[in-house]
């Protein structure tokens, strides 16, 4: 008989998604879907509130990339007062968004996805987590704690907090680094890199276990994209919009953030709260595309630092030049941005100006609009403000960088489930692989999920033993009851 098998909660994400996966009479796998069940609307929230309270508002989105959004938002404000901060302001934000990089980059290789690389797919799940890896290679387990709260020191170094800083304002910083923390950053970038190269040794060792698995696994054709600096290299905090298609022929180039609704849109489907962006003139889902580490790589010419451009260089060899589609290929990219990371904070560091106190610039202008953009850990992050002559929010449009994902988790989940997936007899690997298509990607859903559109909120009253007593359907109209 035809079979549904769910997954839920999908595990080692931020965030709350299930997996459905359907089989057919014959025990195939016929459809898989990753329904994203949370719904979060900080479009709505922001509305009637001040521009400047957004930095430290947005934020609030998330705790695992708060900087992002503080970052994104900051230059949305900036854009509205129609200033650019000094240049030590702009040194000190990327290094907070280095640290960012660095701690989520971490976070999401050694704590969320070792466990499959180390212990193994279809090891005993009681034990695949960063205990087993402790257990295991407690080297390994060390190094990517130290290398997170590396990471976290730079954030709180320039935001005054680990999480959610409040360093940023319209024109630039409140707060200066100070001589103590650059010494200390300074000291313990050794022991930074060397916890980097430990975890390249690890999933080096790993890719040359399974390079059949790497070639197949959530392997698929798409488009990619990220920012890129005004000579083509890999860019987080600045920069232009490019967009590459599946042989790497660039459909997009030197796009300016203000321009970004011209070639993104987004859709929406009645099984997720989370949205589908696409590349506008592809339509959807024919311009369903891939943000974040990998498609970084994919689509920059170049790294400007020794040891990710390295790196890259192999990247870039694994598929002869063209973009490489493996998503267990994240991973690697993962990494290299990491040592990019680590790189760049190394060089800001060594800038005079970063010490400097000259970091804000005065305005008493007020724009109708404002956009920010920049790369967070996973992917593209967009926020565009409309203000009135006052500066009081009239409206807020956020597309996340994990929604840009969306349809390649999606299709990462059909294709897996495709291959592992067998009706005859369900095992827990096979699922685990199922959920490792959606790790590749790092999803935050808390980030992502903003509805748009016809997005009906279900309630369900379920009694002690398991039964359906009543249900209600929230809809534009208002709530409704639903037939049981």
């Amino acid at each position: 008989m035809a079979q549904k098998i769910t997954i839920e909660p999908v595990t080692r994400i931020e965030g709350h998604a299930k997996v459905t996966i359907y089989l057919n009479d014959a025990g195939q796998v016929e459809d898989a879907k990753m329904h994203v069940v949370e719904f979060r609307g900080f479009e709505k929230f922001c509305e009637g509130r001040h521009f400047s309270e957004m930095p430290t508002l947005t934020e609030r989105i998330c705790g695992i990339c708060p900087v992002s959004h503080h970052l994104a938002s900051a230059k949305a404000i900036d854009d509205i007062v129609g200033v650019k901060p000094p240049r030590p302001a702009r040194l000190l934000r990327e290094l907070m968004h280095m640290g960012q990089l660095v701690q989520s980059h971490a976070l999401s290789f050694f704590h969320l996805s070792s466990p499959d690389l180390l212990l193994g797919f279809d090891s005993d799940p009681a034990k695949r987590n960063i205990f087993g890896v402790l257990a295991a290679a407690p080297d390994a387990a060390v190094k990517g704690v130290f290398l997170r709260k590396y990471g976290q020191t730079a954030i709180a170094a320039v935001g005054g907090r680990k999480v959610h800083p409040d360093c940023c304002v319209a024109g630039g910083q409140n707060r200066t680094l100070v001589a103590a923390d650059r010494e200390w950053l300074l000291n313990n970038l050794p022991a930074a890199y060397e916890a980097a190269a430990l975890g390249m040794t690890v999933l080096k060792g790993w890719m040359d276990k399974n390079p059949e698995l790497l070639k197949t696994f959530a392997a698929f054709d798409s488009n990619y994209s990220g920012l890129v600096t005004a000579k083509g290299s890999l860019e987080h905090y600045d920069g232009f919009i490019r967009m590459i298609g599946p042989g790497g022929e660039k459909l997009e180039d030197m796009v300016d953030s203000h321009d970004y609704l011209s070639i993104i849109g987004e859709a929406t489907e009645d099984w997720s709260y989370l949205k589908f962006p696409f590349y506008r003139p592809q339509g959807y889902p024919e311009g369903s595309y891939r943000v974040g580490p990998l498609a970084r790589l994919n689509v920059c010419d170049d790294i400007d630092t020794p040891k990710a451009r390295a790196e890259w260089k192999n990247f870039k060899s694994i598929n002869g030049g063209k973009p490489v589609i493996g998503s267990m290929y994240y991973h690697y990219a993962r990494l290299i941005e990491i040592l990019f990371g680590l790189e760049r904070i190394e060089r800001l560091l060594s800038d005079p100006e970063i010490l400097s106190q000259d970091v804000y610039t005065p305005s008493t202008v007020v724009h109708s609009q404002g956009v920010g953009v920049a790369e967070a850990p996973r992917g593209t992050l967009f926020h565009h403000y409309w203000v009135d002559e006052v500066g009081r929010m009239e409206k807020c449009n956020l597309i996340i960088a994990t929604g840009q994902n969306n349809n390649a988790m999606n299709r990462g989940v059909f294709e897996v489930a495709k291959q592992y997936v067998k009706g005859e007899k369900i095992q827990e690997g096979m699922l685990n692989r199922v959920e490792a298509a959606i790790r590749c990607y790092d999803p935050c859903l808390s980030c992502s999920t903003h509805a748009m559109g016809k997005m009906p909120m279900v309630i369900s009253l379920v009694s002690p033993q398991g039964r359906l007593v009543d249900q209600a359907v929230r809809e534009d109209k208002g709530l409704r009851a639903a037939s049981l």
